[in-house]
């Protein structure tokens, strides 16, 4: 089964051309990763998706409903971590996920209980009455996916899901993301860190200047193209390598990073 298609999908601004002209599948469950450098157009073409930009031309389709047409359906079918943190920190873990589930009109009954059901499935069921200014980085992305769960969504985007996270806390991350996809969620997933992409996605499409330029599982690629890594493939398609600053770390950190190593 298919959560998503695109044919076509465009987006332009004035004289340029953010998405152009992108068609792509992707399955039920399927965990998709999107890689680019920054403005290649991924935030774009999500935010098409998710009904919060208008296509130029093109169309798609979320859960079987029209991006444009039936945008209460898809947004009702989504869920999106965001880069950048939108928990209120002076409220508790549970009253974040509370406030998310009134937005979507959830009964109390419900609420509390899905509540529960996603604090436990992140592991901060024992930090639900703490406020979140008390939480850990690790711990309010948890949340802020937890938060995305609430409404039972059968499409989840993630986007950067753990940028500026030490490896340790991003590793828990990743083996969570992977337990999602046992329960039947999509995830489209935008990230700079290719390891991150090699390790987490069945697919990934590498976009640059609003096209898609490759597209296949990470092994494939490599494969296809002789390369030892996924950041080979992508510098093979994209003649660039993801600049540092984009992944959060600037040349002057590597540079002392490695005087001390």
């Amino acid at each position: 089964m298919i959560s998503i298609t695109t044919d076509k999908l465009t987006k332009t601004f004035n004289s340029f051309t953010a998405v152009d002209s992108v068609s792509l599948a992707v399955k039920k469950g399927e965990l998709f990763g999107l890689l680019g450098p920054n403005g290649a157009g991924k935030t774009t073409l999500i935010s098409m998706l998710a009904t919060i930009k208008k296509p130029t031309s093109g169309s798609a389709r979320l859960c079987r409903h029209d991006i444009e047409r039936e945008q209460s359906k898809v947004r009702s079918c989504i869920g999106i971590v965001f880069q950048d943190p939108t928990l209120d920190e002076e409220l508790k873990g549970q009253e974040n996920l509370d406030i998310h589930g009134r937005l979507y009109h959830l009964e109390k009954g419900k609420r509390k209980k899905r509540i529960s059901e996603v604090l436990k499935l992140v592991g901060l069921s024992q930090k639900a009455d703490m406020q979140v200014k008390t939480y850990s980085g690790g711990m309010k992305r948890r949340l802020e996916i937890a938060r995305g769960l609430m409404h039972r969504p059968k499409v989840l985007f993630l986007d950067e899901p753990t940028l500026g996270l030490d490896p340790q806390t991003r590793r828990s991350i990743w083996d969570f993301i992977k337990k999602l996809k046992k329960v039947g969620v999509t995830i489209i997933l935008t990230t700079h860190y290719m390891e991150e992409a090699e390790y987490l996605c069945d697919r990934v499409a590498i976009i640059d200047h609003g096209k898609i330029i490759a597209l296949d599982s990470p092994n494939r690629l490599k494969k296809k193209h002789k390369g030892k890594t996924l950041e080979d493939v992508f510098l093979h398609y994209t003649g660039r390598r993801i600049r540092d600053e984009e992944a959060g770390i600037t040349e002057r950190n590597r540079r002392r990073m490695r005087f001390r190593g």
